[in-house]
């Protein structure tokens, strides 16, 4: 009886308020939660808003798995996009470590992570394809990719793929600079594949000095190993090298270490010519006094199956000498692909990609350029120099005090890098005593050729940035910052004021921040030049090394099999097997 009292009483409730009955419904099954709710179907209150927004989300493509792509993937949040992502690898590569797999220190495996891991837990549609994109089509938002699988697989297959906004984080190949042989018969050192190659082929050259047939020429052409550039990666796999070669090498191939002869070449005046002087200088001596022999001047202008030819610069007599292993660094080119496509969108004459501080590329819609690939073209103060005064100059007067400017100061100074960096090299405190001093002792009142003058020599400052790693990092991240805030900034821009058009930017333009760089010098010990021009030189710039690239690898996997890696190599030693 009491139960049929209840549903008689849970009918008439439901007949006197059935709006009310219904949402009471629906918000049990949605386990508490608001969905969209109408009286006018049963059943329309069950539509989500995210079932209803899926065809409104644009699809990004993302070509290339490299710092500044994975940077991208890691920090986007937001879920209004349908990502795709297109490269050649299925992974993320920690490319500061590859000197250290060439000689066993760290095992390849320990330096990757899948992008599939990367992404898998992100709030966004993701999709990832193993292809490699051969053309990009600008007018018709497509990209044309062929697979890269195996050759023992069926064939190779092609397809295209459509995009709203595509972003290029391909990152640049090794510039040969058309030198004869370089392609055929040196090595690189970009990839996990490269530094598992020149490996493969160091362990090869102290097997054949080790066997009794080979002459005593052979013995000392297949141990002379050459190392072509004086950057950062040049200078850390001669010092990695080294370290193998005495630390290993020498217990376990003691015939072959009299014949041992590492040669660096640098076209230049010094090597690490990006690093402060003291540096540069420590490693020169260190190198000579490990036996490394370091040739400054030296230009490579041909390299055999056997020998390496180079000119001298001051005498211009061209040397051969036979090698064992060469080692091709001597920085980047823009990529087929990526040349292909700024042809296509008039940027011919270039020599990178460029874009403008935003990352957009110049000349071309919804294209954004990140990392290796591109270079930003940074705006001159004087092409605007009009526009500025006339947003200063509300009162259309013709000339200002120093006050007029206090809005507008700011904005200057974001939009356009290059004055803080002319005020700190002239030790000038602010924007107004730049102007103070092109006003002259009398303090008469700023009119456009007065500031002009002031500003006339910023532009000096510009710089493109350097084809780091850290650079393509912070990239990344800004620009998925970006697209998490893109709805918002819509509505309420944030950048700086647009001082040929009214309003603002959307966002805030892309700033580089520079938080160092090492020159890791073997023997456990490393240059490394902070910002505030702080240098230190020895072990505990190693334990820093040590523990900076700890942090900055891409998952716990990884910083677990590297910490492990640097742990069997204080242990056992490092690992000579050729596998």
């Amino acid at each position: 009886m009491r139960g049929s009292a209840f549903f008689q009483r849970a009918f008439r409730t439901f007949q006197e308020h059935p709006t009310f009955f219904k949402l009471l419904i629906v918000s049990t099954v949605s386990g508490g939660g608001l969905l969209t709710f109408s009286d006018a179907s049963p059943f329309q209150g069950l539509i989500t808003d995210s079932s209803q927004n899926e065809g409104k989300k644009k699809k990004v493509v993302v070509l290339g798995t490299g710092w500044a792509g994975t940077s991208f993937l890691k920090n986007l949040k937001s879920s209004s996009y349908d990502v795709q992502v297109v490269s050649p690898n299925n992974f993320f590569t920690f490319t500061p470590l590859l000197p250290s797999v060439t000689n066993g220190t760290v095992e390849a495996r320990s330096i990757v992570e899948p992008i599939r891991n990367i992404v898998k837990k992100k709030p966004y549609n993701v999709e990832f394809k193993e292809a490699e994109c051969y053309k990009i089509d600008p007018v018709n938002k497509k990209v044309y990719c062929r697979s890269n699988q195996s050759s023992t697989l069926d064939g190779i297959e092609e397809f295209t793929v459509d995009y709203d906004v595509l972003i290029l984080a391909m990152g640049a190949r090794v510039n040969t600079f058309n030198t004869p042989g370089v392609e055929e018969h040196a090595h690189f050192l970009k990839e996990v594949g490269d530094a598992l190659r020149l490996r493969k082929s160091i362990i090869d050259c102290y097997e054949r000095a080790s066997l009794p047939s080979v002459s005593e020429e052979e013995k000392k052409r297949v141990m002379h190993f050459v190392v072509v550039g004086g950057g950062p990666t040049g200078v850390e796999y001669a010092a990695e090298l080294h370290d193998l070669a005495f630390d290993d090498m020498a217990k376990l191939y003691p015939s072959a270490k009299d014949y041992l002869k590492i040669t660096l070449l640098e076209a230049g005046d010094h090597i690490l010519n990006m690093f402060d002087k003291r540096i540069t200088t420590f490693a020169t001596e260190k190198f000579q006094r490990d036996g490394i022999d370091v040739k400054t001047g030296s230009m490579v202008v041909k390299v055999s199956d056997k020998d390496i030819s180079t000119k001298e610069r001051k005498t211009g007599e061209i040397v051969s000498v036979p090698y064992g292993v060469v080692l091709w660094s001597t920085g980047i080119a823009t990529r087929p692909v990526v040349r292909d496509f700024m042809n296509h969108i008039d940027q011919v004459k270039r020599r990178v990609l460029a874009t403008d501080e935003w990352l957009r590329v110049e000349g071309c819609e919804d294209v954004y350029a990140l990392g290796d690939c591109a270079t930003i073209n940074q705006r001159k103060v004087m092409e605007d120099i009009a526009a500025i005064f006339r947003k200063a100059d509300k009162t259309n007067t013709g000339t200002l005090d120093l006050k007029d400017f206090k809005e507008v100061v700011g904005h200057i100074c974001e939009r356009y890098p290059q004055v803080e960096l002319y005020l700190q090299k002239n030790k000038l405190k602010s924007f107004d005593a730049l102007l103070k001093n092109a006003q002259g002792d009398d303090k008469k009142q700023i009119d456009i050729e007065i500031f002009k003058k002031a500003l006339s020599e910023v532009d000096s400052q510009m710089k493109s940035l350097p084809p780091t790693a850290q650079v393509a990092a912070q990239q990344g991240e800004y620009l998925a910052k970006c697209f998490n805030r893109k709805e918002l900034c819509e509505k309420n821009p944030e950048g700086p004021l647009r001082f040929r058009a009214s309003g603002r930017h959307q966002f805030h333009p892309f700033r580089y921040r520079h938080f160092g760089q090492f020159a890791p010098l073997g023997g456990e010990q490393t240059a490394a030049q902070l910002p505030g021009d702080w240098v230190s030189i020895g072990h505990s710039a190693q334990w820093l090394w040590y523990s900076v690239y700890a942090s900055k690898l891409v998952s716990w996997r990884t910083r677990m099999l590297v910490i492990s890696d640097w742990s069997r190599k204080f242990i056992f030693g490092r690992d000579s097997s050729k596998i």
